[in-house]
């Protein structure tokens, strides 16, 4: 196996004959567009492997899409936070582009045009962003997932502007590597779903391509992690069998132990309250525990601007669903949000621009989305000190 260093952005591996030249991009720069398109041209491959999956393609393809949103069936599946995740993620990249003068994914639109011009085979080789972006929530801790959502939130309100300059420095290897470092530092997790197992997944797929000359555009935080696990390949050193990393991750026992673990406790200590203490304690326990998980959903609900009948739903729920593995009180008072306040094709039409501060209140598909956030954050808040306040008091019965 040979490596020829093309330049900064671009490796050229040889594997007995067999070549594949990567091309690392800034998802959202101008000279990336014009070298995927030069590398194509020049090559002539027999085939063009481009870091997308269908979904994302077809969103590329078709900016229109949010315009068959339906937000009550995706809250019926679970996907709230991944649609939430999505959305803030590729509004992140959009503002970086309107600086560049570029959208996010043109350079992946222009690997796809050139090899439609040129004839060449085309082949999308990520993981499909669902799927991605489940285990990155599944594999986290409680801790991890608070990181995470403070992250997203942080880069949905942040104004920052950045310079064109900046954009094109992501495609050198030191402004990557720092990035990496500083990622893997204060979400490993995130890390090892994000770019780790994708590393992995998009070189096993290129490995898969059909043709003796493959070109594969990818993001040039990929490069090194491609590159390592290609020549792993290419050396019979591991397997291009990806399937363990196409799926969700199971729950471990801990976790499904954990989920019931914590209701069956508090409904103990408030039976033990009513055995212990008499109806007396036993109802102070009971209102404490109604009071501490009411009061933050409500507030957290009220917060998010959510509508009076959601407030109140949030008021009543949170106690009972607290009490259930099955249901949080976040799929009910989005529910109860999103049918009370339907979006309207406005919502939809502008729902990546509204992707700040403002338009979380002014979108009604992102209200309903905060609404679904905030509420579960209150109650599972409420849960905790609910839980700490009723053990203070099971500790003064005499």
């Amino acid at each position: 196996m040979g490596i020829d260093a093309m330049s900064q952005t671009q490796i050229q591996l040889d594997f007995n004959g067999r070549k594949i030249t990567l091309v690392g991009t800034a998802h959202v720069s101008k000279e990336s567009v014009e070298e995927v398109k030069e590398t194509i041209k020049n090559i002539k491959p027999d085939c063009v492997a481009v870091e997308l999956d269908e979904k994302r393609a077809e969103s590329i393809k078709n900016p229109s899409r949010y315009s068959q949103l339906d937000l009550v069936k995706i809250l019926k599946r679970k996907e709230g936070f991944l649609l939430l995740a999505n959305l803030i993620l590729s509004s992140y990249q959009r503002r970086m582009g309107l600086n560049a003068g570029v959208k996010p994914g043109d350079e992946m639109i222009a690997a796809m045009n050139a090899a439609e011009e040129n004839k060449i085979a085309c082949t999308l080789v990520d993981r499909p962003i669902q799927i991605t972006l489940k285990r990155a929530w599944g594999k986290n801790t409680f801790l991890g997932k608070c990181k995470l959502l403070a992250t997203l939130f942080a880069s949905a309100f942040s104004n920052e502007e950045v310079d064109p300059n900046e954009i094109e420095k992501l495609k050198e290897r030191n402004e990557m590597d720092s990035m990496m470092d500083e990622l893997s530092e204060y979400m490993p997790v995130i890390k090892e779903v994000l770019i780790d197992e994708r590393d992995r997944y998009l070189a096993s797929k290129i490995w898969d391509s059909e043709g003796n000359n493959i070109v594969a555009v990818l993001g040039a935080g990929h490069l090194p992690g491609v590159q390592a696990y290609l020549e792993k390949l290419g050396n019979d050193q591991a397997s291009s069998n990806v399937k363990e990393l196409a799926t969700l991750p199971k729950p471990g026992i801990a976790g499904k132990i954990f989920a019931f673990l914590i209701p069956a406790c508090i409904i103990g200590l408030i039976v033990a309250g009513f055995i212990y203490g008499g109806v007396h304690a036993g109802t102070q326990i009971l209102s404490t525990w109604f009071l501490w998980n009411a009061i933050p959903a409500a507030i957290f609900t009220a917060i998010a601007f959510g509508h009076p009948i959601a407030i109140l739903v949030g008021f009543i729920g949170a106690p009972f669903t607290s009490l259930c593995p099955f249901i949080g009180i976040g799929f009910c008072t989005a529910i109860v949000q999103a049918t009370v306040c339907k979006p309207k094709v406005s919502d939809m039409e502008t729902l990546q621009d509204d992707v700040n501060f403002k338009g979380f209140y002014k979108n009604r598909i992102l209200r309903t989305l905060l609404v679904f956030i905030l509420s579960s954050i209150g109650s599972t808040i409420g849960t905790f000190i609910g839980g700490a306040d009723i053990i203070s008091i099971l500790n003064n019965i005499h």
